[in-house]
């Protein structure tokens, strides 16, 4: 069996966690090919952990196996689950939400909890702080290697069961704006990610190179309100100055070009960070 191993975390490079996952998981297979998707989710941000899985999942072969490792709740009773997407990628992971995405979006055709007694490394029964390592590290390396089916994780579960985080679909509002939330920045660059889907933004009939009234708010106040280019890429707009346009999972983004929106206005992400998209009644 060649799967690839995937590793997803809020752990960061600084010591030596991923490096022990990494360990665990050459142990069980030194053949295995390991990859990261990221290890700088925020510390307890399980939402973006969540929006890094459909960002990326469906990107990978059927079969790639994925450890996501967000877990605020680490040693407390939530579940420890592989879930089979609709695409047949795996996802090792607590059930706290972190599937939301992937569940919501892409679909799961299945969900095994995990069977400690069986898939744990061994030595690792007193630990309860790192199930990253002593758990998921060491049932996806098995899965990927082959040692296990997917049927030998554990109990079958159903799919229905699994957590899902509090979502705001986004809408057209009585008014005709279109109404959203910012999921999540592209972090590097500050960029603001949004729900709204280009079909659902495409209804307003605005144009590229025409302007669109943009409103961002959070729970108790709203931070910007402007109106701004609609347009293909940065290259359309001037350096400093902001646009919108559609990202690569064909939703709708705000960004500055050459500059971070996030930092410039102090925005955050999640479902409590609202936008809204208008047309300028001056076109």
């Amino acid at each position: 069996m060649d799967r690839a191993l995937v590793f997803q975390s809020d752990f960061g490079l600084q010591d030596g966690a991923v490096s022990a996952m990494y360990g665990v998981a050459y142990s069980v297979d030194p053949a295995l090919r390991i990859s990261d998707l990221t290890h700088g989710i925020a510390p307890y941000d399980i939402w973006e952990a969540s929006y890094r899985l459909l960002q990326t999942v469906g990107y990978w072969p059927q079969g790639t196996v994925f450890v996501s490792v967000v877990d605020p709740g680490v040693g407390s009773a939530r579940r420890s689950v592989v879930a089979r997407t609709a695409g047949g990628q795996y996802v090792v992971t607590p059930d706290n939400g972190t599937l939301t995405h992937l569940k919501q979006q892409v679909g799961i055709e299945a969900v095994r909890t995990i069977d400690e007694t069986v898939n744990r490394r061994r030595g690792s029964e007193q630990s309860y702080t790192f199930h990253g390592r002593d758990v998921y590290a060491y049932t996806g390396a098995r899965l990927a290697a082959g040692v296990i089916p997917f049927e030998q994780v554990g109990p079958a579960v159903d799919p229905a069961t699994v957590a899902e985080l509090p979502v705001t679909p986004a809408c057209r509002d009585e008014a005709g704006a279109i109404q959203g939330t910012i999921d999540v920045l592209d972090v590097r660059f500050g960029s603001l990610w949004t729900n709204v889907p280009r079909a659902l933004f495409d209804t307003l009939g605005i144009a590229f190179g025409q302007r669109v009234e943009v409103t961002i708010r959070n729970t108790t106040r709203t931070l910007y309100r402007n109106s701004i280019v609609y347009a293909h890429s940065f290259a359309d707009v001037y350096v400093g100055e902001p646009l919108v346009y559609m990202n690569s999972l064909n939703r709708m983004a705000v960004a500055i070009n050459q500059g971070s929106f996030s930092k410039a206005y102090n925005i955050g992400t999640g479902n409590g960070w609202y936008i809204s998209f208008a047309p300028d009644p001056r076109g």
